[in-house]
């Protein structure tokens, strides 16, 4: 029953990765803020990492990744990357050393979507183009802002269907509480 639990658990967030991707890429569905529209696909493999292992959670953070790189243009494999490790060292940090919380999600969103943006911003645009700091203030930052607004949301949602689809009966969260 565990076994079937985790694969259904896995399809759901690999439909939710991929609806995630469709809206995130669809014209105007999302409205434009300051210019910018957000990366649907961040919050979403932070918050998958926060209720897996650590190799579940690299791979659904190279998969988000590699999605992050079709429809962000940028060097294939930069994201994968970035949002894989990520996602390993969240799930290893929140295994042993945090609580699975609203706070914690928040927390984590904060520091790990802001690092991924700023190696976006540093690697893909500082040594490329002209007038960096306009780009980072008038793009990334805003972009950054209204992608956080997502975090609880996606957090929600992934808790549920962890908690529904027996993540915790697995024994993978045991400092959180209930």
């Amino acid at each position: 029953m565990r076994d079937f639990n985790r694969v259904i658990r896995y399809l759901a967030y690999t439909l939710e990765i991929l609806v995630l991707f469709m809206l995130q890429e669809t014209p105007g569905l999302l409205p434009s803020i300051f210019g910018v529209r957000p990366v649907l696909l961040f919050p979403a493999v932070v918050s998958i990492a926060m209720f897996e292992k650590e190799i579940p959670a690299l791979a659904f953070g190279i998969v988000g990744g590699l999605f992050c790189d079709f429809g962000l243009s940028g060097t294939l494999g930069f994201h994968a990357l970035v949002l894989g490790l990520l996602c390993f060292f969240i799930s290893l940090v929140v295994r042993v050393y945090m609580q699975v919380n609203l706070v914690t999600a928040l927390l984590t969103g904060v520091w790990s979507i802001g690092l991924a943006i700023c190696a976006q911003w540093f690697f893909l645009y500082f040594f490329n183009y002209a007038q960096p700091a306009y780009a980072f203030t008038h793009h990334y930052a805003p972009k950054y802002g209204y992608t956080l607004l997502f975090v609880p949301l996606l957090y929600l949602l992934n808790r549920g269907l962890s908690q529904a689809l027996g993540a915790q009966e697995e024994g993978q969260f045991p400092y959180s509480r209930k």
